[in-house]
């Protein structure tokens, strides 16, 4: 398994569109911000601030169509006509971080099917809040990194350890390949998170809202776990669930019963 030659464009920035977000995105000298492109024809004071801001901090401003505007927010109706690409510095393809086994990451996390925005902003700033090593996030069939994930995640999606990989079931087939077990969260599932032995590296699969896993990724599940429930509370949102096995793995990690 190799590393992957020249990272493609979306594995390098997240990509934030509408005249609010970039203007913050500008303005916050935390992240670095690569360049910003404004639609054709397009003025006023709004527009007049961010070419401002940008040149404050020499980022680059291009001007394109309207239509190019679209395709590089892919909204078609939020954009504003501004886009700007954002340095994610911890984001890279997971081909790269499996490359070397010596430098892999333990713990990881595998979104499937997620759609909703606000659920994988909100995984992104637990997992980054717990530590966990990446959360693999497929550019297909999985929200995209955009203003109301960011939104969600409090910011803290720019600066997340995201994994890309083209779906799901490419990650789990590249995982598995590569020696971990990937558990898969399930509500009814016998086994508890508080008791099951993870190992040195594990997946810990999240399905989506309504559909769960995809069947690429369900046949190469290792096994399933549960967060203990009681007072008849049958499931808990993904978000919730995922805090759950993220801070576990804190938990274990910091009291000395993790083995990675």
């Amino acid at each position: 398994m190799g590393v992957s030659g020249e990272v493609s464009p979306r594995d390098r920035f997240v990509t934030i569109y509408g005249r609010k977000p970039v203007l913050e995105a500008l303005n916050d000298y935390d992240l670095r911000v690569d360049k910003v492109v404004i639609a054709e024809g397009l003025g006023g004071a709004p527009i007049n601030e961010i070419a401002e801001a940008a040149a404050d901090r020499a980022v680059r401003v291009q001007r394109a169509s309207a239509h190019r505007v679209k395709v590089l927010a892919g909204n078609g109706r939020h954009d504003q006509g501004v886009v700007a690409d954002v340095v994610a510095p911890r984001m890279r393809p997971l081909t790269d971080a499996l490359a070397d086994r010596a430098t892999a990451p333990h713990k990881l996390l595998l979104l499937d099917g997620l759609t909703t925005p606000a659920n994988v902003g909100m995984i992104l700033r637990t997992a980054t809040a717990a530590g966990i090593d990446g959360v693999v996030l497929p550019h297909r069939g999985v929200a995209t990194v955009d203003p109301l994930v960011v939104k969600a995640s409090a910011g803290i999606a720019f600066h997340a350890p995201m994994l890309r990989t083209r779906t799901a079931g490419e990650a789990a087939e590249l995982l598995t390949e590569a020696g971990y077990p990937l558990f898969a969260l399930d509500a009814d599932s016998e086994e508890s998170i508080f008791d099951i032995d993870f190992g040195t590296r594990a997946v810990f699969v999240l399905g989506g809202e309504t559909a769960g896993l995809s069947d690429e990724v369900r046949k190469c599940v290792t096994g399933t776990i549960a967060v203990p429930m009681h007072g008849g509370v049958e499931s808990l949102n993904v978000a919730t669930a995922a805090a759950a096995v993220c801070f576990e793995v804190l938990r274990r990690r910091e009291t000395g019963k993790d083995r990675s």
